[in-house]
């Protein structure tokens, strides 16, 4: 048996906790963000305080105060389960093997916290997971394990998480720390000439311009899917875009026309084809594309435009 020290939040975070205990080990404490007002109970928390496990919650890291709260000189291994938090190199390596960290892509490429958007975004067709020993730097510490894993056509960032990445990521996390603990994970440095980076994914980087082609627009509108939700201008609203594929690559109809409206999604021109959504996202509500389209006035002949949010 040894002795763990979980960092982590939600589902995820609570899954590795779980599976750490099943494997017979004791946790020493869970560190997991503060309670966000107006929002559930976080998962790994709940189920930390229903087994007894000491809980801490700190807005940072940094400091001797905070070292000694987490004692992380306790723990045989401190366990990175889904963390957004920075947590510094002194309580990294505090413990006796140090740390491992999960990362949703095949590092040392898609360092960052946006690695799925940006995979899908990218239009790769294999991503995968890394476990790596976390050092000062972002995402760059020797890797102990790595697996990859199929993206399809029409994943989304959601759809891929969830559908792809959650549990082959646990079972990947919890082979990792007894590899660690066995003394069998030998750590392979990263190469720094394939390292790629890329920032949060935020707004700016989901505005669509119609202009590009189908496949870069469907890529770009399910990398965003469901956040921060790609979106483009009709008239003076807002619309977000979900639930993309892609219809057809033959139109040669005007970029952002919509070219047909029904139960099944609203059809929408790009150059070189065409991708149909299957919600739309207008006035902060997610709906049906056809209800969302009928909500903004939109019909068939009617142009969506490139612009910045209101």
């Amino acid at each position: 048996m040894a002795k763990i020290l979980v960092f982590g939040q939600a589902q995820f975070g609570q899954r590795v906790f779980e599976g750490v205990l099943a494997q017979g080990h004791e946790v020493t404490a869970v560190c997991v963000p503060p309670d966000a007002a107006g929002r559930p109970l976080d998962p790994l928390k709940a189920a930390a305080v229903e087994k007894g496990v000491r809980v801490v919650q700190r807005k940072s890291y940094r400091g001797a105060e905070a070292e000694a709260e987490v004692d992380p000189g306790a723990a045989d291994l401190g366990v990175l389960a889904y963390v957004t938090q920075i947590v510094p190199g002194n309580i990294l390596e505090a413990p006796r093997l140090a740390s491992i960290c999960f990362h949703p892509s095949l590092l040392p490429a898609y360092r960052g916290g946006s690695a799925i958007n940006w995979q899908i975004i990218g239009g790769e067709k294999v991503g995968g997971v890394s476990l790596f020993r976390p050092d000062d730097g972002i995402d760059t510490g020797p890797i102990y394990l790595q697996k990859s894993i199929e993206i399809g056509p029409d994943d989304s960032a959601g759809s891929y998480y969830y559908g792809r990445v959650f549990e082959a990521g646990i079972a990947a996390m919890l082979e990792t720390i007894e590899l660690v603990l066995s003394g069998r994970a030998g750590g392979r440095v990263q190469d720094e000439a394939l390292a790629t980076y890329e920032p949060l994914c935020r707004d700016q980087h989901a505005a669509v311009d119609w202009g590009r082609g189908v496949q870069q627009v469907h890529d770009q509108i399910r990398g965003c899917d469901p956040s921060p939700g790609a979106h483009c201008r009709f008239a003076d609203a807002t619309v977000r875009l979900y639930g993309s594929h892609v219809t057809s690559r033959l139109h040669r109809a005007e970029p952002g026309s919509v070219l047909a409206i029904s139960a099944d999604g609203v059809e929408i021109a790009a150059a070189g084809g065409s991708v149909s959504l299957a919600k739309l996202g207008v006035g902060g509500k997610k709906l049906a594309a056809f209800e969302g389209a009928a909500a903004l006035g939109l019909q068939v002949g009617a142009r969506l435009t490139c612009g910045a949010v209101a």
